[in-house]
């Protein structure tokens, strides 16, 4: 039985994609033996945005070091064995069906979300391969996810908190920061970075309850840039460090969280300098350099690809392309009908020359393409659709060869690109 079939047979298991309980992990682990009790010290990232690029570069940093490092993120956009790293390496595709079929047999049909079942499943491997240490990705949210099932983690960790997933979390941000905030551990050292100050105080505060130290951005750490290089300080002295190769301003704060975190491990120099400078995150202002999409756009444009979808996202990709060396820039974007779509895009207003809309293929969720251009309008960027990506770039770079163009709006919309353009 191949994983695909098992996790398609899984996805039926509960009516919800989303229903944030700890009642249904706890059961099926329970069951399972609790293999989360086994599995290698934690670290935990929740946060808004910036949570899969700061576990990217504490992954780089401790693997530099010799380090055996478990790793699980979601959503995967390729292929779902990349949501589950076993000490640096993709879980295989057996060890993966097998640990799949594993939990279906203990949760004997119960109710259960994909997620759920699906991250007990990480669990499983990671319990049984030696590793030093595990980096977990909160799925949404972090009191009531599914990964917050760990007493006791090594360390936590939370990226910057924005409006984001209200119909889940709230339509405040104190709301939305004390679900996050649910990560934190009894007197487990919380790294913070950088925060709206109503987010900070609730964070604060449920800090304060479980007397975890805070390792907070602007008490404990600042980060910068000067010139090309990075500044990072905190009460171990200063780290002059390479501007982070993962492109975008955003990266700097990212970068300093993960150093901060690498810090709180006793990472030495090398360990620091790899986690700015080795980190592999795919789809995050990703420049796309083969495949029939730049076959499509020609030899003079350039192809970008980004995942991100709400306001916060919208405006890290903004101050991206602020940066980049001044080029027309043009749009081709589909998104989900649950986004703050207008959020997303008024950011983009300044540095669009224009948006192409795009229903995402196969996408239940999809935006239709006619709403994603009304949208972008209505944020201030000439916009049209296309009833394809390939038909977007060809019309863009029909009319401006040297165009850059930016594929973005979802991390599904970039999932499908990487598997097609290869």
């Amino acid at each position: 039985m191949t994983s695909d079939a098992i996790l398609d047979r899984l996805m039926g298991l509960h009516p919800k994609i989303i229903d944030l309980s700890l009642d249904r992990m706890h059961r099926l682990l329970a069951a399972l033996g609790n293999p989360e009790r086994a599995i290698p010290p934690v670290i935990h990232i929740a946060g808004t945005n910036g949570k899969g690029s700061t576990l990217a570069m504490i992954r780089a940093g401790l693997e530099a070091g010799g380090k055996r490092v478990h790793a699980y993120t979601s959503p995967h956009l390729a292929r779902f064995h990349e949501r589950i790293r076993l000490a640096g390496d993709l879980i295989a595709e057996q060890a993966l069906a097998d640990a799949l079929e594993e939990c279906e047999t203990a949760n004997a049909g119960a109710p259960i979300t994909f997620f759920e079942i699906t991250t007990a499943a990480a669990f499983l491997a990671f319990s049984r391969t030696p590793a030093d240490y595990t980096l977990l990705e909160v799925g949404l949210g972090g009191r009531l996810d599914a990964t917050n099932v760990i007493d006791a983690p090594r360390l936590t960790v939370i990226t910057p908190v924005s409006i984001d997933h209200t119909q889940y979390l709230g339509e405040t941000l104190p709301e939305i920061a004390g679900e996050k905030a649910g990560i934190i551990k009894r007197r487990t050292p919380c790294v913070v970075g950088p925060q709206q100050d109503a987010a900070l105080a609730v964070i604060e505060a449920r800090a304060a309850r479980q007397l975890a130290p805070l390792i907070a951005w602007g008490q404990h750490w600042t980060v910068g840039r000067e010139g090309d290089a990075l500044i990072f300080r905190d009460d171990h002295g200063l780290l002059d460090l390479p501007l982070p190769n993962l492109p975008g301003p955003h990266q700097i704060d990212n970068a300093g969280a993960a150093l901060a975190a690498l810090r709180e491990l006793g990472a030495d120099e090398n360990m620091v300098h790899a986690a700015v400078t080795r980190a592999e995150w795919p789809a995050r202002m990703q420049r796309l350099r083969h495949g029939p999409l730049i076959d499509a756009a020609g030899p003079q444009a350039e192809l970008w690809l980004d995942g991100g979808h709400n306001p916060a996202g919208g405006a890290a990709v903004a101050a991206t392309l602020a940066a980049l060396p001044r080029r027309p820039t043009h749009l081709v974007c589909g998104m989900l009908n649950t986004k703050d779509v207008t959020g997303y895009m008024r950011p983009l207003a300044a540095q669009a020359a224009s948006l192409t809309a795009v229903a995402i293929p196969g996408e239940p969720n999809t935006l239709p393409a006619t709403e994603t251009s009304a949208a972008a309008r209505a944020a201030g960027i000439a916009a049209q659709e296309a009833d394809s990506v390939e038909q977007a770039i060809r019309r863009i770079t029909a009319l401006d060869p040297h165009a850059r163009i930016l594929i973005c709006g979802s991390l599904y919309l970039a999932g499908r690109i990487l598997r097609e353009n290869h």
